[in-house]
């Protein structure tokens, strides 16, 4: 095997590798309503991971301040990234983003809730669509939005934590952000109602 070889068959291996550590859904929930989602796609094979674009970004040239913290969702690179109200926290966590532009919303909004024992609900299109859906999951390990769930001023928006991590890393949500369940309890910590978040 050659040198310039041997870098590709190692990144193959890695990618192979961590296969199975990989994923996540994230489920929309209604700001406005008693807890409504929309539900995840099924995704298929077909649906790329993304990992070697996960890098650290400067807080600078998306935010002219960091009045009660940032947060930055980078769709392409499909992880969020949270500065600290001083500057001197700093956190970069994979996520599962939007599967198609449609359901991508990019702009600026802020956290308005933090919920700690997010429940779910299907929204009334969803159940008609999917009768077998469950009308009510209370929170625990079965919920969708994992273990704490922070809603963005934009209805049916979360950044939220899921029990299911295969989408983790992958286009495979109606909407919301979706971080590993130890990941999202961290991020609930850090931030606050009223932190500046910025979808790109």
């Amino acid at each position: 095997m050659t040198k310039s070889a041997k870098p590709n068959f190692n990144r193959r291996a890695f990618l192979a590798g961590t296969a199975a550590m990989i994923g996540a859904p994230a489920l929309a929930q209604d700001v406005n309503g008693a807890g409504t989602v929309e539900i995840e796609r099924d995704i298929s094979s077909a649906v790329r991971r993304n990992i070697s674009s996960f890098r650290s970004l400067d807080w600078q040239p998306y935010f002219s301040n960091l009045n009660k913290g940032a947060i930055l969702v980078d769709t392409t690179s499909r992880a969020l990234h949270y500065w600290s109200e001083d500057g001197g926290g700093y956190r970069l966590y994979p996520t599962s983003v939007p599967l198609t532009e449609d359901l991508t919303r990019r702009g600026r909004t802020s956290i308005v809730l933090k919920d700690p024992e997010p429940d779910w609900r299907p929204t009334p299109s969803m159940k008609i669509r999917n009768p077998e859906w469950p009308d009510y999951v209370p929170p625990g390990p079965d919920n969708p939005l994992g273990t704490r769930a922070m809603h963005l001023s934009w209805t049916y928006y979360r950044i939220h934590g899921t029990h299911d991590t295969r989408k983790i890393g992958r286009r495979s949500s109606n909407g919301c952000i979706g971080l590993y369940n130890q990941h999202i309890e961290e991020l609930y910590q850090l931030a606050q109602v009223g932190t500046q978040v910025l979808l790109i």
